[in-house]
């Protein structure tokens, strides 16, 4: 009977990583679609330069 107990938990936690997965993805989805152009185009441009990735 533990077996099953122990079996039927650990099933049930393996959507957590699904559910926040979606969370993030629309999160970001909705960050961005709020957020002006300018600001992701220097917010990415700026990443860039600090990651020492050519961009010009």
């Amino acid at each position: 009977m533990t077996t099953k107990t122990l079996n039927a938990s650990a099933a049930g936690l393996g959507f957590l990583p699904a559910v926040f997965a979606i969370v993030l993805g629309l999160g970001v989805i909705t960050l961005t679609g709020h957020v002006q152009a300018a600001a992701l185009h220097d917010a990415a441009h700026d990443v860039r330069h600090a990651t020492g990735f050519p961009c010009h």
